[in-house]
């Protein structure tokens, strides 16, 4: 079996690769399921029912958020007809959304999770590792998925190591730059960050002019997503079909 995940989405350019992209890879790599960060994708800030719809109509399964869950504020309305969309467990509100889903693959149980973490993050709701454990505790699964959606590297590393022989993956997401430490760390299948699927000629996504008038020049200005070539990010997770254990992790830079 073979899981794709597709780094952080970012905007109409981030979008469009993968929805061009994305048939080849699933052919090219034998993808059994597929998930995706979609936290970026509306204007580089939340999702929309018409963008999940997209996403899904594209070919992905399931569709994990982070800390601009609720940029739109039509996630609260739209919420129930988007049931493939995952929120952060441990964002504040913690009461709301799905924070984990059970999907049949191949006559296994995949439970992908979604968490959030803890420093230099907005909107934190508490510690994920209690929200991990009830998981465990009370769900059961072939293969345990989870998208770590946080700024600090090590904070990523830590609950992997905790976790590395609980669970059977774990990818980073957040911070939009992929990172070359693919591996093992006991039974899970880790990389600290995906990467993103948008703009190559931007600031992880954001347009590089208005960022400079903002940040240099003092300028109050609009939060705008780049355009032009855009590169997309993702890892391959392959796991053996008879123990369910991930056997490699394998970077994809388009």
């Amino acid at each position: 079996m073979r899981i794709l995940f597709v780094g952080d989405i970012v905007g109409a350019s981030g979008r469009q690769i993968v929805v061009d992209h994305l048939p080849m890879l699933k052919q090219q790599y034998d993808i059994d399921f597929t998930i995706a960060n979609g936290e970026n994708s509306a204007h580089g800030k939340g999702i929309t029912k018409k963008i999940y719809n997209q996403l899904i109509n594209a070919g992905i399964e399931c569709i994990t958020m982070g800390n601009h869950t609720f940029a739109k504020r039509e996630i609260f309305d739209d919420y129930e007809s988007c049931p493939e969309l995952l929120v952060p467990a441990n964002i504040d509100p913690v009461d709301f959304g799905n924070y984990y889903k059970v999907y049949t693959v191949k006559e296994k149980r995949i439970c992908v999770v979604n968490l959030y973490g803890e420093a230099f993050m907005n909107r934190v709701g508490g510690s994920p590792y209690p929200f991990m454990d009830d998981v465990l505790e009370n769900v059961k699964a072939d293969y345990y998925f989870v998208d770590f959606h946080a700024e600090s590297t090590s904070e990523k590393m830590l609950f992997a190591n905790v976790y590395s022989e609980d669970i059977n993956a774990c990818v980073g997401t957040h911070t939009h730059v992929q990172t070359a430490d693919e591996r093992l760390i006991g039974r899970v299948a880790y990389i600290t960050d995906v990467g993103m699927c948008g703009a190559r000629d931007s600031i992880i996504g954001r347009d590089v002019e208005e960022l400079y008038h903002n940040v240099i020049l003092g300028e109050k200005t609009r939060y705008t997503v780049a355009s032009g070539d855009s590169f997309l990010n993702a890892v391959v997770i392959d796991i053996d079909d008879t123990t369910m254990e991930s056997k490699s992790i394998q970077r994809i830079a388009i």
